[in-house]
């Protein structure tokens, strides 16, 4: 099947099938309409690799993310690959397993197939491979990290409302003794949630016990671990604020392991309303994080390549209250 074929099956010129074929220039409505229809029934799939040759454009996007066993990442990319495709491009996913050695290697992995852009939905990300990315000419969009500037964007989710929000719903409910439990300390958006918890409690004059802030790595079996050291202490937390729902759920498994209840004895806030998150028993009381806008976001700022000239795009954050969440054991 070639396009000689196409172009009499539809009535026009090769240059036309090979200007719809491509997208290198416009065509009339109707007669796209006529060649497609043409492509479908003769059954034809282009040679991605010589529409590469002849543009000089890959007509593929890299998608390099933290953990695809977390939920979280697989919403981005569900809704970063249907935009994608919708637009005829495809999209290259890599993931770093929140290893820096590994993220290089997905950056070279990016530069060997000649992608257009690169999403970057992590942040564990070295400047000198923001670098190598930028003198590559490469187009680029991250994640909490990184400076705006031209063909460079950045997605900011705004942590300090949603932690905010998150303090403001355990105060209402008279909790004092509130403990956070971060991701690694190596990530960034990590640190950012860990600065937001410390400025929300001063914000509501209470005091940070250092014994209270534990460190997991955004896994089931690192909030449970950081939670259970937690068990331990004398004096016990009331609530748990955890910087994602991963954790939030390991939480919540060391408590019930423990003999207490969730929210009787310790309330538990997530981070991020991952699906999974209405399904606990009790359901999660979470900060809701968009995944679509994130996953659209990204693909936007791609899409407008050497037009690009940096963006800053702010994700907006709610609280979705549930069950896990209740009254603090003094006030009752």
């Amino acid at each position: 099947m070639n396009i000689r074929e196409i172009a009499k099956k539809a009535g026009v010129s090769t240059a036309t099938v090979s200007r719809v074929v491509n997208g290198t220039a416009p065509v009339a409505e109707r007669t796209e309409q006529r060649v497609r229809k043409a492509i479908e029934h003769l059954g034809y799939y282009p040679n991605s690799h010589a529409r590469t040759l002849g543009s000089g454009k890959s007509q593929m996007y890299g998608l390099i993310i933290s953990d695809i066993t977390n939920p979280f990442f697989p919403e981005v990319v569900k809704y970063f690959e249907q935009i994608a495709v919708e637009h005829g491009q495809e999209v290259l996913i890599a993931n770093t397993n929140y290893q820096p050695e590994r993220m290089k290697i997905c950056v070279r992995r990016m530069l060997e197939r000649k992608v257009d852009g690169v999403a970057i939905m992590t942040s564990e990300m070295e400047p000198e491979l923001i670098q190598v990315l930028k003198n590559r000419g490469v187009p680029i969009v991250f994640l909490d990290t990184g400076d705006v500037g031209s063909q460079i964007s950045n997605i900011l989710i705004d942590y300090d409302h949603g932690v905010g929000i998150a303090i403001d719903h355990l105060t209402s409910l008279e909790h004092r003794r509130i403990a956070f439990i971060s991701g690694p300390p190596s990530l960034a958006s990590a640190r950012i949630r860990q600065q937001a918890f410390l400025a929300a409690l001063h914000g509501k004059g209470l005091k940070c016990v250092d014994e209270y802030i534990g460190t997991g790595n955004h896994r089931i079996e690192g909030g449970q671990a950081a939670m259970e050291r937690m068990l331990d202490l004398r004096v016990k937390p009331t609530a748990v604020l955890a910087s994602n729902d991963l954790t939030a759920i390991g939480v919540v498994r060391a408590i019930h392991a423990a003999g207490l209840r969730v929210p009787e004895d310790i309330s538990v806030v997530g981070f991020d309303d991952i699906e999974l998150s209405s399904f606990l028993e009790p359901p999660l009381t979470t900060v809701r994080v968009s995944r679509a806008e994130i996953g659209t976001r990204a693909f936007t700022a791609l899409y407008a390549g050497n037009k690009n000239s940096g963006t800053a795009f702010r994700i907006a954050t709610e609280l979705i209250v549930r069950q896990s969440t209740g009254p603090a054991r003094t006030a009752k």
